[in-house]
């Protein structure tokens, strides 16, 4: 891809300037700048989402590995005392 040079980004400002006027540009920026913003902070809750559902499936299979199968458990003796 090539790049543009600092002629390119020049005439893109000119036709900005040409296009919306000097009193808009600064509403279009901020109006951009927060849709970024928005949009860097759901991808964050999408990925942090994510992880905590991949460390619950961690923790899940840890739980289930050190609970006994029914033929790990032994056989408890009778309290004849009760009785």
């Amino acid at each position: 891809m090539p790049n543009i040079g600092a002629p390119g980004y020049i005439l893109l400002i000119i036709l900005a300037l040409l296009l919306f006027g000097p009193n808009k540009l600064p509403e279009l920026g901020r109006a951009v700048g927060r849709t970024f913003r928005e949009f860097k902070n759901g991808a964050r809750d999408i990925l942090s989402e994510d992880e905590r559902t991949e460390r619950k499936g961690v923790k899940d299979s840890v739980v289930q590995a050190s609970q006994p199968t029914s033929s790990e458990v032994q056989p408890q003796p009778e309290d004849k005392r009760l009785s």
